[in-house]
């Protein structure tokens, strides 16, 4: 198959290359540009130096039809409002990174996102692509919204203990650390070395734009409106996302029903490891990979449920995920060219 990638410079982009490389069902990846047209990516990018030049191509019509089977987008807001319906037409699936589709109301897209969005008719046409949870839909699908970094460490472990009952819905918060990539690639204040190297920042206070996302979805598997106190921070690491999650637990709460219910929810499922009553996650532990870690307590002290959710952001969180969901789009096995083993240390 022939993909392409519009976007390809970014951090997103460059991890689906890695992937898509080493993928046995890929036979050319293309890369298209609005602004970089000629560049070799690897004057970007030296460490893919592999005997591939990784020619950036113009974006324009005559260079993506007929040239490719699916398209994904690794851009910033507002480009797949602009590509994703002309590529539909042409018969090309389409995997989008950005956030453009992943809200059903314009009206919340533009107060959380604070730009237009796209129009409802695309919308409509997208699949949300939490791989696990919508798999049957994803499979049929042929516009995918892929899921943030945030909401996929989260609702991933959230969304068994929600429809098993476990915990009260009301009363979720969410501490959750990412590293810096999250940010992307362009040099900012906020990412400089000097600012961010022993430091420890609160971000977008009560504002986060993937807080009404996560607030969509556990509707969407709960069929219950539920509301989360969820909070970001940034730490000085370059990959990564934590997601510590509190909830009160039901009366008859345990640790080990806790466990019992996700290790259930994800027996069958190859990139979510459930680790051990008392054995708590690391970022480490997945770096570089699409696995998915999730340690679990119950503080019968404070009626406390305890969730830890760790995922590196770059690839369950973006290119691992939206890789997976190709596969399912095509029924290929869904672990196809993603089995890799985190990086350590």
């Amino acid at each position: 198959m022939n993909v392409g990638i519009i976007g390809a410079s970014g951090y997103g982009g460059v991890e689906l290359i890695r992937f898509l490389n080493q993928h046995p069902k890929i036979e050319s990846i293309n890369l298209y540009t609005s602004s970089e047209e000629g560049v070799l990516l690897t004057n970007h990018y030296p460490h893919l130096l592999n005997g591939d030049t990784y020619t950036l191509r113009p974006l324009v019509e005559a260079e993506l039809s007929g040239q490719v089977d699916t398209v994904f987008l690794a851009t910033p807001p507002g480009v797949s409002s602009k590509w994703s319906q002309w590529l539909l037409d042409q018969g090309i699936r389409v995997i989008d990174l950005s956030g453009d589709l992943r809200l059903h109301s314009q009206s919340i897209y533009e107060t959380w996102y604070k730009r237009e969005a796209a129009s409802l008719s695309l919308i409509k046409q997208a699949t949300y692509g939490l791989s696990e949870w919508n798999k049957d839909t994803i499979q049929s699908a042929q516009l995918i919204a892929n899921p943030g970094c945030f909401p996929t460490a989260i609702l991933l472990a959230l969304v068994p203990v929600l429809q098993a009952g476990l915990i009260d819905p009301a009363s979720i918060i969410i501490d959750a650390k990412t590293g810096t990539s999250g940010a992307g690639k362009s040099p900012s204040q906020t990412t400089h070395f000097s600012e961010m190297n022993e430091n420890f920042k609160i971000y977008g206070v009560a504002t986060h734009k993937h807080t009404p996302e996560i607030e969509q979805e556990l509707r969407a598997f709960t069929n219950e409106e539920i509301k989360v106190s969820f909070q970001p921070h940034l730490v000085p690491m370059v990959r990564g996302i934590m997601a510590t999650i509190y909830a009160s637990g039901v009366e008859g709460v345990t640790s080990k029903k806790l466990y019992d219910c996700l290790k259930q929810a994800y027996e069958h499922h190859s990139f979510i490891r459930i680790r051990d009553i008392g054995d708590f996650p690391q970022t480490k532990h997945v770096y570089g990979s699409n696995y998915c870690d999730i340690g679990v307590a119950y503080d019968e002290r404070t009626n406390r449920v305890i969730l830890a959710s760790v995922i590196d952001n770059l690839v369950k969180g973006a290119a691992g995920q939206a890789i997976q969901n190709m596969n399912l789009m095509n029924e290929w096995e869904e672990h196809t060219g993603l089995m890799v083993l985190p990086v350590y240390p």
